[in-house]
């Protein structure tokens, strides 16, 4: 098992993903998710658990998409739960990602709705 770097902070999820999935590191975007974590991806469908977020992203990074940092709007905090979001490159819609600090002091992703574009 690869010993990869875990999320001190809720932001510190943004940057992994963009870091692993610009390396093409399906399996260590999955490990930034709780076991049971919800995202809506792709736009319509619900992709539920670890394991089925690994495929979904070894099935999008096979195209090898680059992906740039964001800049985060402000992180609401409730507890050992985050709200975190980022506006779009394109200035169209928002993306939105509900942490969990886990045990250890560490955040992983519940709830992840990488798209959400008014109609």
């Amino acid at each position: 098992m690869v010993d990869r770097e875990k999320a001190q902070t809720p932001e510190d999820l943004t940057r992994l993903f963009v870091e692993r999935s610009n390396a093409g590191d399906a399996r260590g975007v999955a490990e930034l998710y709780e076991p049971d974590a919800v995202m809506a991806y792709p736009p319509g469908e619900v992709t539920v658990g670890r394991a089925a977020i690994e495929a979904l992203w070894a099935s999008v990074l096979a195209h090898r998409p680059r992906f740039t940092p964001e800049p985060p709007l402000p992180t609401l905090l409730s507890g050992d739960l985050a709200l975190t979001s980022t506006p779009p490159s394109d200035g169209a819609g928002a993306r939105a990602q509900v942490a969990r600090r886990q045990p250890d002091g560490t955040w992983l992703r519940v709830l992840d709705q990488p798209e959400f574009r008014r109609p």
